[in-house]
This record gives C-alpha cells, structure tokens and sequence, in this order.
C-alpha cells in the first residue's frame, strides 16, 4: 500500500488530541461531535462531503472502531476505500503497522477485534496443522513424540492438558462423567481418573469403560488416565486405560506394561523422596532404565513439580534433567502448585505454561479443586496458545482478566460547576429486589413484602432492568441501584466469582498498607 500520509484517520472532538499523537503521519479529520462512539457512517459521509473529501484525496480512511454500522456506506459515497480501526486511540500504531504488512481490515469490526479473530485463526490452523495424519505418522517416529491412546504428544505437538477428576470413586460415574465434561470443554486433552488416597476401589475401576462410552457419547474420544498410587488398583486398571501415573521404583517391577507411564522419582513404601536436584535426576534416569530393561515402553518422567517454598528447586531439577535427557516426554503437575498458593490461579498458570514450553515438558496436570483454581483448564489452554508463538505478546488474545495491557490516555474536562457527592438518607419503598447468580445467568426476584411476585433471569443487564422497569414504577435511586448490582453480577460470571448482594468482589489489598 501506498506511505501513510495517504491515510485520513476520522475522529470526534475529544479523542483529537490522542488520534493526533498515536496516528503520527497519518492527516486526521475531526468531525463537530466530541465522543466518536456517538458517529454514524451516515454523518461522517455528511461531514467529510461538507469539507469536499473525494475520491483520489486519499488511499484509504479510517473511522473509529466504535462506531456502529458498515464503513462500506462511506466508501459507496465518498468512493475511497474505507474500513473500522481500533476501539482505542492507542491501538492505531499497531493497526497502521499491520496495514503496512498487508492485514485486511474489516469494515464491520473494528481492527483491535479482528487481530484477536486472526490470531485466534493462527492458533487453529497451527493445532489443524499438528492434526493432519502424514504429520502426526512422520511425527511419531522421532524419539521425543509418543502415543497416548490416540493422542500424540511430544516436542512436535501443542502441549497437551490432563483434567484431573479428583477422588472420582467417591464422585461416582455420573459425576465424574460431568466434571469430565466440564473439562473437556474447557480444554483438556486427556481425563485423568484420579483414586481415592489410602482406598482400595476396584468396583469403581470396572466402571471406566463405561466412563469412556459416555464420553464418546458426548463427541469426546480422548485418552483415559489412571492416576493413584495403590498397586493394585494400578494393576487392574492396565486393561482399561491409556496411561498410568504414578509408577516409581516401589511397584516398578509389578506393573510392566506397554501402554505409556508416568515414572517418579519416589519409592512410595518406603516413604522416599529425593530433594535435592541433581540427586532426583539421576534417581529417575536410573529407574527409567530399569523400566525399559524391564519391559516398559513408554517412560514418561515427572520430576514433581513442588509447590512453594520449593518450587524453584523442583523446576531446577526439571530444568537439569531436560539438558541431560533432551528427547524424553515429561509431565508435571501444575495444580499442585495453583492449588496450594492463595493467589489468583490466571498469572500463575501463564507462568508455568511458560516455564513449561522453555523445559518443552509436553504434559501438564491440572484440577480444579478448589474455588480459586477454578477456570485453570481453560487458562491453561489459553496459555499454551498463546505459547505456540515465539513471544506470548501482542498476540491480539492474552489472560489479562483484571489488569489492563496499557492504561486509558485520555480524560474528560469537567464543567465549571464542581459538587462534591453526598449520600442522602433513602426511603425504603415497599417494592424490592434480590439478586443471584446462577448456572451462567442473572437471576432477579422482585418482592412485595415476603413475597416474590416476580422472578426474572437473563444473561445482560440492561434486558433485565428494561423488563423491570416495564413492570414496576421504580424510583430513579433504586433504577441506578438495580444497575450497578446487575453489572456486578455480570461481573461475578465473567470471572467465575461467587456474587453476595451488596458485597464488593475484589478486596482492596492496595489499602492494606494503611491499615
């Protein structure tokens, strides 16, 4: 395309001086209305006929991401191709850096939306990429790829996600069937069937045939694992699974099979556990050659990946064995780590999905247990996605949920008339509401006395109140009320929190140090 001098950047009155600072080399047209969102195509065609903007003028104009419409309609009238840029003025160097690459814009979406529709494309086609069949058959033959039922794993392949269904024989099938579902859909590749510690459950383990049909039943055909430490709950299973964690050098010579192993460096019923790096790497690569000269043929090593306060030496024994043994499969556990620290589970899973790809440790064990480990499949999932590129940056997709990726530039001028907020005593009107939260939609109960007259359940905001409002007189204080504790709730499913009526959702630790 043409130099960006040919590129006519259409804003409102207050976004000028932003349009202006990030939109260098690029001429910008201000039309009379201060907030862009508030623009049309019809008035920007108006207003850029008005100033005799016409064809040949410019190579191509951008109108603001927000604006709500077709840009098709200028390009029909003004005759210049004309296309949505980004919803934020900051954005614009990185969308005029993506025209210059030749990036196609969209004149329905607006640009910031279509790089993470792209990059989204990218991620597919690269996993579409590793699912061809001569890929996965060439694949299969280098030594650092293995096959887990049908799924193959390894350095060549997206690192693959196992949803740990905890203490499934006290679940019963019918919900580990539904948590494993949960999983699935969240982004698991294998279901990992976790026992229950210190039982013995060998009814249960019959069931995971039945298990595994359910599954399918759901368009779900995807490996079994086997996750306990009793021997002989691990022997029966071998006739029913794809892969079995935890093998170490206590039951190593009962359970020989050819199906894939996890190996650890631990003898279980003797209560040993090496910790220090350099001792439990040659621990594990001593039994790993035990176990193939024992008939084993898949070993796949877990290091064991500890949570804090020794964390840094387990990824250091991870990182040891790595540079010693550079084309075996490794697993590691990183819900035992998300699981057992009280900090947002969205950072910490990026993280070790980071420290994962640089360690090329090609299994990753995760659960959701607890309430703040909840959504870590998915985050996990998003994580080695965005690990499929060389730099998790700029993707045009991320995991930031509560922080931004660059603070909002701009502000508006106040009005001469400045009054400070005061709170004003509320009369209580006989007419109130309560609000819940539940399987992914807002519930409302509207109530006269002990009553619930009404019960009204949606998904946004602003159709919940607007059914309200057409069927109650609600005064303008409990109108703004309703709101706030609507976005609230909406809030609260967004991010997978417990929402309380007139509860804030996040603690201000920022406040702490005043305390």
């Amino acid at each position: 395309m043409k130099s960006p001098e040919r590129i006519l950047l259409v804003t409102g009155r207050l976004a000028e001086p932003l349009v202006r600072k990030y939109g260098k080399g690029c001429n910008v047209f201000v039309t009379p209305v201060s907030v862009a969102a508030f623009l049309t195509p019809e008035m920007i065609v108006r207003y850029l006929k008005k100033a005799k903007v016409r064809s040949g003028d410019y190579d191509l104009i951008l109108i603001p991401g927000l604006v709500r419409g077709s840009a098709g309609l200028i390009e029909d009238e003004i005759g210049i191709p004309t296309f949505k840029g980004p919803r934020n003025a900051m954005d614009i160097p990185q969308t005029l850096k993506a025209l210059g690459e030749g990036f196609k814009l969209s004149k329905e979406l607006p640009a910031d939306e279509l790089f993470s529709v792209d990059a989204l494309k990218r991620v597919e086609d690269i996993r579409n990429k590793t699912r061809n069949r001569r890929y996965i058959e060439k694949a299969l033959k280098k030594p650092w790829n293995v096959l887990i039922g049908n799924l193959p794993a390894g350095r060549d392949f997206p690192a693959r996600i196992l949803g740990e269904v905890v203490d499934a024989p006290r679940l019963g099938v019918e919900k580990s069937v539904e948590k494993a579902l949960y999983y699935l859909r969240e982004g698991a590749d294998i279901i990992d069937i976790g026992m229950t510690a210190g039982e013995t459950n060998p009814d249960f383990i019959e069931l995971l045939p039945e298990i595994r049909e359910r599954l399918e039943e759901n368009g779900f055909d995807v490996p079994i694992s086997f996750d306990s430490l009793n021997t002989a709950e691990i022997e029966k299973a071998l006739d029913y699974a794809d892969l079995f964690l935890s093998v170490d050098e206590g039951n190593l010579e009962e359970l020989v099979t050819e199906k894939p192993v996890v190996l650890i460096p631990t003898n279980q019923r003797e209560g040993f556990f090496p910790t220090r790096p350099a001792e439990r790497v040659e621990f594990l690569e001593r039994l790993k050659e035990r176990a193939i000269d024992l008939g084993y043929r898949t070993v796949i090593p877990d290091l064991i990946l500890e949570h804090v306060p020794h964390l840094a030496r387990s990824i250091t024994a991870f990182q040891l064995y790595r540079e010693r043994n550079p084309d075996d499969v490794l697993l590691a556990g990183v819900g035992n780590v998300v699981e057992l620290y009280d900090a947002d589970s969205v950072g910490m899973n990026a993280l070790l999905a980071g420290i994962a790809k640089e360690l090329s440790i090609n299994l990753l064990l995760t659960t959701e247990t607890s309430a703040k480990a909840k959504g870590s499949v998915r985050e996990l999932k998003r994580a080695v996605d965005m690990n499929l590129f060389e730099m998790p940056k700029d993707l045009g997709f991320d995991l930031l949920l509560l922080k931004e990726k660059r603070t909002a530039d701009w502000r508006f001028e106040p009005a001469k008339a400045i009054v400070a907020a005061e709170e004003k005593p509320v009369e209580l009107e006989p007419l109130y509401f309560r609000i819940w939260v539940e399987h992914g939609k807002i519930w409302v109960n509207a109530h006269r006395g002990t009553e619930a007259v009404l019960t009204v359940v949606g998904e946004e905001p602003n159709a919940i109140i607007d059914t309200l409002l057409e069927r109650f007189e609600i005064s303008p204080r409990h109108a703004f009320y309703l709101g706030r504790e609507l976005e609230r709730a909406k809030t609260a499913l967004k991010l997978r929190r417990s929402y309380v009526q007139e509860v804030e959702l996040f603690k201000d630790f920022y406040l702490w140090g005043n305390l």
